[in-house]
């Protein structure tokens, strides 16, 4: 059984599916269920999605019907192959659906998405528990069949079982009646906590008619607020959520009440707090994912849901878990604390502020990173204008795997402002097709992922090339100057660029190991985070940077002061995402659903035995932690410091080599980026690196001693 994935902001999330039959003319005026070879965009309107979705699964099931009531003797051919085929059906039809929910949402496509959810829901917990395809996938697991399929197949059939067992195959009917409804009111939650985050970040703005109020703020900030403001008919300068407005004012604003104002409309998005308290209020959906991750964990023979997730993931036990974090953030805590000191002290001496606010510590940051360094976010970016990154980054693509990447005009999309392209091959042959979708912009979600709309699968027609979404939430162009990145955001480039390769490179070609697919949660982020390492090595700063005006390169005194700087409280940095990673993974370990405030309660003791920076009492981060609460982190978000790990130490390996050895690049495509899920991590990194992982790469290049 292949599990149906999407992969959202470095998150899977499983979608499945129902039934009803459509009127056989909407079928065939339905553009999302036209054969095509990519999604037809500009002709998928809401109205179409739910008859697709109906038709889709209705069609499934019949399928399903057929091949369990002529099969003799299951094999790869008569069982897993056409349930492969099955699923790439209704993935066509749900996959650019998903997608434009988060890119280009409306409430009449909202109210389409929703209405589909409960439908693949049911569909996808009635597969994970038929009865006889689970007994026909464990005959292929204990019989002759199996040792006859190479090793990416015996893994399908491996992780296929282990699924259906975690779907509640195994359960007397009560039970599996009680796991469908759990899993249909799960995905419908976690559905109403993104919207309330959406709908919570899009709903507050605020409009400057006051210059004053904008001193210290760069001129390109100034330029796209104002910009902002005119499209939306308005005189002054228009601010929002959306992190390239938010982020440079908590960074650059000298007026401390406009950086609090914004820090808690931020701070409180989607809560009982702020300027918008209790109006698209997480807390109670919060708790109800919290509960019914639970109960279903409790149902599968589970203590919790964190034992529940390290199921499909390297990670051996929780304990283990917990270790490492906590080791992390032992040698982490004592530099950190140092830092803060130092940046009390220096608020102290240069604006005589005794007390540092959350809304201060951005700004004092960069100050005191100015002072010290002499360079800033802001200075960098006319050295990052879009093209010249982005060419740069298909550059360094090519210099390590030596593969093409060339844009196409002639490919319908869902925005004018995203472009298309394929990376093709020595031989001439296209190896894949991506999307690239770059600015902030509203009715998109925020943050930047990788996900997927083609997985590469071995098809009767032949190979079936992998195609991915790559969405990132960056400042536009302003005037008639380009789009210009921060340094930040071309690491975020990066790392998603990272994730798409890992799903276009492969060379897997069964669906449910390809790419991304079926890979240990915690070893995900290993080629996302590799790839962020060439965004700090001179030879590879001279492909993606350029002056927009003159195309001069980032010059060598920049250059120096940005590495200075590379770790600037970095240690500070490391204390949040264990925090972060803490307070997701306890929570799902301790919950107990008899005990009130628990959300608070453990975000609370994680603070005092990890944090050195306090926010204030009004802050509601968990309520817009959309990667535990709405997409695949749940009890894994410790996977980002996890893999880490292994992406530092494989990034070593070409530290030693030369950071574009083809040699040292070849072997990285073919262990790693080429395997997919076909092979379990730690043996995919042994063939890498020759060795298990070792920390001293990760402590290095953050800068904390072993």
């Amino acid at each position: 059984m292949t599990i149906l994935l999407r992969y959202h902001d470095n998150n899977f999330t499983r979608y499945t599916a129902g039934d009803t039959e459509p009127n056989q003319d909407t079928i065939m005026s339905n553009p999302l269920l036209e054969n095509h070879r990519l999604p037809p965009f500009s002709a998928i309107k809401a109205k179409h999605v739910e008859p697709a979705i109906d038709h889709a699964l209705s069609t499934a099931r019949n399928k399903i019907d057929t091949i369990l009531s002529t099969l003799s003797e299951p094999t790869w051919d008569t069982l897993v192959q056409p349930m492969e085929d099955m699923d790439a059906l209704i993935d066509s039809v749900w996959s650019p659906v998903s997608h434009m929910n988060s890119v280009v949402n409306s409430e009449e496509l909202r109210q389409a998405y929703n209405a589909c959810l409960p439908k693949l829901s049911e569909f996808s917990t009635e597969l994970g528990q038929n009865e006889m395809l689970y007994q026909a996938y464990k005959a292929i697991a204990e019989g002759a069949e199996y040792q006859k399929l190479d090793t990416a197949q015996k893994k399908v059939i491996d992780n296929a079982v282990r699924d259906f067992r975690l779907s509640g195959v195994e359960l007397d009917q009560q039970q599996r009646d009680e796991f469908k409804k759990l899993s249909q009111q799960m995905t419908e939650r976690t559905a109403k906590f993104e919207e309330n985050l959406l709908d919570a970040t899009h709903a507050w703005r605020k409009l400057i008619t006051d210059e004053s109020l904008l001193s210290g703020l760069p001129p390109s900030t100034i330029e796209m607020a104002e910009q902002m403001a005119k499209r939306e008919g308005e005189e002054g300068w228009l601010f929002t959520l959306d992190f390239p407005s938010y982020m440079p004012v908590m960074s650059y604003a000298d007026n401390r009440e406009l950086r609090e104002e914004m820090y808690t409309a931020f701070a409180t998005k989607a809560s009982d707090q702020g300027p918008n308290a209790g109006k698209w209020d997480n807390t109670e959906v919060m708790l109800d994912i919290l509960n019914l991750r639970h109960q279903l964990a409790n149902l599968l023979g589970f203590a919790n849901h964190a034992e529940r997730s390290l199921a499909t993931k390297m990670a051996q036990s929780p304990q283990q878990v917990l270790d490492f974090l906590q080791d992390l953030a032992k040698r982490s805590k004592p530099i950190a604390e140092q830092e803060y000191a130092e940046l009390r002290a220096f608020a102290k001496s240069t604006a005589d502020q005794d007390q540092l606010e959350a809304w201060d510590v951005t700004y004092f940051a960069e100050k005191l990173r100015q002072q010290r360094y002499s360079i800033s976010q802001e200075e960098l970016k006319p050295y990052f204008p879009e093209n010249k990154v982005v060419n740069g980054l298909f550059a360094v693509v090519n210099r390590l795997y030596g593969l093409d990447i060339r844009e196409r005009t002639d490919v319908d999309v869902w925005h004018k402002d995203v472009r298309f392209f394929e990376i093709v091959a020595e031989n001439g042959n296209v190896r894949a097709q991506f999307y690239l979708d770059l600015y902030a912009r509203q009715h998109k979600r925020g943050g930047a992922w990788m996900d997927e709309c083609k997985a590469r699968r071995r098809t009767a027609e032949g190979i079936e090339i992998p195609v991915a979404f790559l969405t990132c939430n960056f400042s536009e162009p302003v005037g008639d100057k380009p789009a210009l990145f921060t340094h930040d955001e071309v690491t975020t480039l990066f790392h998603e660029f990272g994730h798409g390769l890992h799903h276009m490179l492969t060379k897997i070609e069964y669906a449910g190991v390809s790419g991304i697919n079926g890979v240990a949660w915690d070893a995900v982020e290993l080629p996302s985070q590799f790839m962020e390492n060439w965004c700090w090595e001179r030879e590879a700063l001279d492909l993606i940077s350029g002056h927009y005006q003159t195309g001069e390169k980032l010059p060598d005194d920049l250059f120096d002061k940005m590495l200075a700087a590379r770790n600037f409280q970095s240690a500070m940095m490391m204390l949040r995402q264990l925090e972060f990673s803490l307070f997701d993974f306890r929570l799902h370990l301790e919950f107990n659903p008899n005990e009130p405030n628990q959300v608070d309660k453990i975000l609370e003791q994680v603070r005092n035995e990890v944090t050195v920076v306090k926010p204030p009492k009004f802050n509601r981060f968990a309520h817009s932690f959309a990667h535990i609460f709405a997409g695949g982190y749940a009890a894994g978000y410790y996977s980002y410091k996890w893999a880490e790990v292994l992406s530092a130490d494989a990034f070593s390996k070409f530290e030693e080599k030369g950071i574009f050895d083809r040699q040292t690049g070849l072997e990285f495509l073919e262990a790693i980026l080429e395997q997919g899920g076909s092979r379990e991590p730690m043996e995919l990194f042994i063939e890498f690196r020759g060795r298990e992982p070792q920390i001293d790469a990760l402590l290095r290049h953050t800068g904390i001693a072993a």
